[in-house]
């Protein structure tokens, strides 16, 4: 599910008198691992463009950055699209969600607007993402509560390598395609109540991973477990509101549009909770004025 309002605005400039890619993240000069990262992906376009020449990047975040709100997925979604028309790239969608992956493999789900599924496929060329339903097709709406905003201190490519070191990990990749179908034809449907069970537990599983992980790795603070907790308790009430967490301490209650401001309010009651993003259903990665 793509997110309304929650944006990476990314520019691109390839120029000749520059001697390395040079990389700014909300204003400030980006040096290190994170700025390596861009231009391997750089590289990638560069290969396809038959040229060598270095690029100045600055990326803007609405939201904060590294926190488990998929920023990652965000960003290198944002600089396919702009690297690509800097370029003078004439890639199609899936050209654009397959360029993604390679700087992050869920930035290919974020390039395709709605509802999106990741194919994993055998190779570059039949790994991409597609939509299967448009924003408007399930009103969906994502209340975000913010545990901690700051950047975390494993991130989770780092995550990714350790995840096989987990007696878990084996049986939750095997089972991921049966998961992957429930939650399809959740969506599609707009069944909540299908939804949201096979959502917790894909996203407990995950964590489960981490934890199990070597070294292992618990994302998870004092207030995350109360609104997971929370979270049960209210949709015993009636109120259709499950839970997700990406690499991180922030929570990701969805809900229906209907009960957005209940979740919303209760959201804001609980302790430890600093603040409270709400995005709708959102479009794809584009190319803006």
């Amino acid at each position: 599910m793509n997110l309304a309002g929650l944006e990476t605005r990314t520019t691109v400039e390839f120029d000749n008198s520059l001697k390395s890619d040079q990389l700014k993240l909300n204003g400030e000069l980006i040096v290190g691992d994170a700025a390596e990262r861009v231009t391997q992906f750089l590289n990638q376009v560069r290969k396809i463009m038959g040229k060598n020449t270095f690029a100045a990047v600055e990326s803007n975040n609405n939201f904060p950055t590294g926190a488990g709100i998929a920023s990652s997925a965000s960003a290198f979604a944002a600089l396919a699209i702009a690297a690509s028309k800097a370029a003078d790239l004439d890639l199609d969608l899936e050209d654009l969600s397959r360029l993604a992956r390679t700087g992050s493999g869920s930035a290919s789900r974020s390039v395709p607007g709605g509802f999106v599924e990741w194919f994993p496929g055998k190779d570059h060329k039949t790994s991409f993402s597609a939509s299967i339903a448009p924003p408007e097709h399930w009103n969906l709406v994502d209340c975000i509560a913010i545990v901690n905003a700051e950047h975390k201190r494993t991130g989770s490519s780092q995550g990714h390598l350790s995840a096989a070191t987990s007696i878990l990990q084996k049986d939750r990749v095997a089972n991921a395609p049966q998961r992957l179908e429930i939650c399809r034809r959740a969506v599609l449907a707009k069944d909540f109540s299908s939804f949201a069970q096979v959502v917790e537990l894909d996203c407990n599983l995950m964590h489960a991973v981490m934890m199990t992980s070597e070294p292992p790795l618990m994302y998870w603070q004092p207030a995350t477990l109360a609104v997971m907790q929370a979270v049960k308790i209210w949709r015993s009430e009636g109120i259709e509101a499950c839970y997700t967490i990406d690499a991180g301490p922030n929570v990701h209650v969805l809900c229906t549009e209907h009960y957005r401001q209940t979740v919303q309010q209760r959201l804001d009651k609980l302790s430890g909770i600093n603040q409270v993003l709400i995005a709708g259903t959102g479009g794809g990665a584009r190319l803006i004025d």
